[in-house]
């Protein structure tokens, strides 16, 4: 069983009034292709149908959203522009909630569920790949991985208190690669631990396509007025990005010359936001640079890994997570995020060795 939670964006302009519910991806499929047509096609629906849909909408907004361009296609008006990149930011923030939750209603369920009959309790930071793995486990049916998005020190935490199996995590490689380790160490005591080995991913700053600001290091994100969204501070991102600034003898209050910065809560939120021009740079991993068409300026290269519990390496579930990590499925996932490598994935070795 699969469970979806979708969200839809309604609109209305008073209480009594009903609401107009916006197809804001099919919006997106025109600002991506220029092409009413193609958008049609990706939602199921006439060419007609869409003109209708879009001439409708304008008339409730009181603003066109689509224009025509001779020679050109057509494209998002700048009122559809931001209602497009107003969308994409909020969607990029929720999903990982909604994924949560969606986790844990499977959990509330998988006992009174016949076929569900493995369980594996995993919590990890948000990442691409991530999701990748639970694509691939949620489809084999009678395997639940109950899958909760936190941070780094969160999802240590709770895997030494025994509310989760596997603990995903992410390592800078190079020099700042022992504060993390401290910190990983201090946390889980001296029980015993493996480490799985994972994916590595590049990090690095985020910009606007074209780099207008022609931005070629951190040092360059000291510019007076520079719009920075940045992780919101609990998550390892973050912290890593403090790590970072502190190499060039800087704080995060430096950034844009003490302008404050604004925060999101995923890597393809920060992504957004620049892409939708409301910030001139972030700082993530490359893949939601990518998706977004945006500049990236890479930084360092991280090792995202998951700790457990040697005695779960022992267990048929966790075998099975081993098993979707090695498969061709994954490896061909991965290979398709910028950025990512699959480092040996699903190949322990004693946390004693890692940190």
């Amino acid at each position: 069983m699969q469970i979806e939670i979708v969200p839809v964006w309604r609109f209305r302009k008073s209480d009594a009034a009903p609401p107009m519910t916006v197809m804001l991806d099919f919006l997106n499929e025109i600002r991506a292709t220029g092409k009413i047509t193609r958008a049609a096609e990706q939602a199921g629906i006439s060419y007609r149908h869409a003109w209708n849909l879009i001439e409708k909408w304008s008339d409730f907004f009181e603003a066109p959203l689509v224009e025509r361009q001779r020679g050109k296609g057509t494209s998002l008006t700048p009122f559809g522009e931001r209602l497009v990149w107003a969308g994409q930011r909020l969607q990029a923030r929720l999903m990982p909630q909604l994924a949560n939750l969606i986790h844990e209603l499977e959990a509330e369920l998988v006992e009174f569920l016949p076929k569900a009959t493995t369980e594996i309790r995993a919590h990890a930071s948000h990442g691409f790949a991530v999701e990748e793995l639970q694509r691939i486990l949620d489809r084999q049916g009678d395997m639940v991985f109950d899958l909760r998005y936190v941070s780094n020190e969160t999802s240590l935490a709770a895997l030494k208190r025994g509310d989760c199996d596997l603990a995903g995590m992410h390592l800078p490689q190079g020099p700042l690669r022992k504060e993390a380790v401290d910190m990983t160490r201090a946390l889980l005591g001296d029980e015993n631990y493996s480490v799985i080995n994972f994916v590595t991913r590049e990090m690095g700053l985020m910009v606007q396509r074209g780099n207008p600001l022609r931005i070629k290091s951190v040092a360059d994100l000291k510019s007076p007025g520079l719009r920075f969204v940045a992780r919101d501070p609990a998550s390892g991102t973050a912290q890593l990005l403090q790590q970072i600034l502190a190499q060039s003898d800087m704080r995060a209050e430096d950034i844009g010359g003490g302008r404050q910065t604004t925060f999101e809560f995923t890597h393809a939120a920060v992504a957004a936001y620049v892409a939708s021009g409301m910030a001139d740079a972030s700082f993530g991993v490359e893949a939601a640079a990518r998706k977004f068409g945006l500049e990236f300026l890479p930084l360092l290269t991280e090792d995202y890994v998951f700790v457990c519990r040697d005695t779960l390496l022992k267990t048929d579930a966790m075998a099975r997570v081993t098993e979707a990590m090695q498969s061709s499925e994954f490896k061909k996932a991965v290979d398709g995020l910028p950025g990512y490598h699959a480092d040996s994935p699903g190949i322990s070795q004693p946390a004693s060795s890692v940190f």
